[in-house]
């Protein structure tokens, strides 16, 4: 007997959640993704993100044409941390980047989220860091925000310890107790990276597989 295909459709395993991830800088969001890789979670880095558009040639031909060739490496590819200083120097220059940046990050954020959707089989959880995420109005772009947050001091440390101007980078941002108070969960990661990863283990647990938008 010849065997044949069953004409009844497979069920399909249900949508996992999307968390967006933010928190101001110096507050540990990249150790937090790392962690909810490491527990299964499928990540999307923001910075990996804006990494590829800076290698972009429309890009790149938009970055010099206002900052000028100082801000490109030899290989062509746009120097991040001389853009960084040419930006914040320039009036509007931060302005002119986030026009630039966000519409592109912004889809290639959605059609990543819609592809590890489609994954057989689904990841538990999905999880994106958006840095600017309340400052870009996205807090209904996911099922649930979650905040990564530290006391200032301690994000003092770790930016200037990087060779970051921290002042000037928190005043671009939405204050620190306004992001938690908007949040569905926080973290004050003042700790070690175990007590992060515990914290990340409960945040799955909380938001188990299966119960996010299709």
């Amino acid at each position: 007997m010849v065997a044949t295909a069953s004409t009844r459709a497979e069920p399909h395993a249900p949508a996992p959640q999307c968390l967006g991830l933010t928190g101001g800088i110096g507050s540990g969001k990249s150790a937090a993704l790392d962690a909810f890789a490491r527990r299964g979670a499928a990540v999307l880095s923001a910075d990996d993100v804006v990494h590829r558009l800076y290698g972009e040639p429309e890009v790149i031909r938009e970055v010099v044409a206002r900052f000028g060739d100082g801000v490109t490496l030899t290989s062509g590819a746009v120097d991040r941390a001389a853009l960084g200083e040419a930006a914040f120097g320039q009036d509007g220059g931060i302005a002119f980047l986030e026009g630039l940046l966000h519409p592109r990050i912004g889809e290639a954020r959605r059609a990543w989220i819609a592809a590890e959707r489609q994954r057989t089989p689904p990841p538990p959880l999905i999880v994106c860091e958006v840095p600017l995420l309340f400052e870009a109005g996205l807090q209904d772009a996911f099922d649930a925000v979650i905040v990564v947050t530290a006391s200032d001091h301690v994000r003092r440390a770790r930016v200037e310890a990087r060779g970051q101007d921290y002042d000037g980078r928190r005043a671009l941002q939405v204050p620190e107790h306004q992001k938690v108070a908007a949040a569905d969960m926080a973290y004050v990661n003042d700790g070690t990276l175990v007590d992060l990863d515990e914290w990340v283990a409960s945040v799955m647990d909380a938001y188990p597989a299966g119960d996010g938008a299709a």
